[in-house]
C-alpha cells in the first residue's frame, strides 16, 4: 500500500520545523554560554550552568527525534 501523498508532506515540513528548532536551541546554548542573560531572561538567576541544563537539553532532544525522523521516514 502506498504511503498518501499529503502524509509525505506532512512529515516533510514536521521534519523541516524539528530541523529549524534543532538550530534555534543550538544558537541559543551558543549566545548563553558567553552572554547567559539574554537567553535566560525569564529567571531571576542567569549563569552558563541552567543554559547548559535548559538549551542543552532541548537541543540533545530536538536532535535526536530529528534524527530518528530522518531515519524513520526514509
Amino acid at each position: 500500500m502506498a504511503v498518501p501523498f499529503y502524509f509525505q508532506v506532512m512529515a516533510a515540513t514536521l521534519q523541516l520545523f524539528v530541523f529549524i528548532l534543532t538550530i534555534v536551541f543550538l544558537l541559543s546554548l551558543l549566545i548563553g554560554l558567553f552572554r547567559p542573560v539574554l537567553v535566560l531572561w525569564f529567571l531571576d538567576r542567569f549563569n552558563r550552568i541552567k543554559v547548559i541544563k535548559i538549551y542543552g537539553t532541548l537541543f540533545i532532544s530536538s536532535l535526536l527525534l530529528w534524527l530518528g525522523m530522518i531515519f524513520l521516514l526514509s
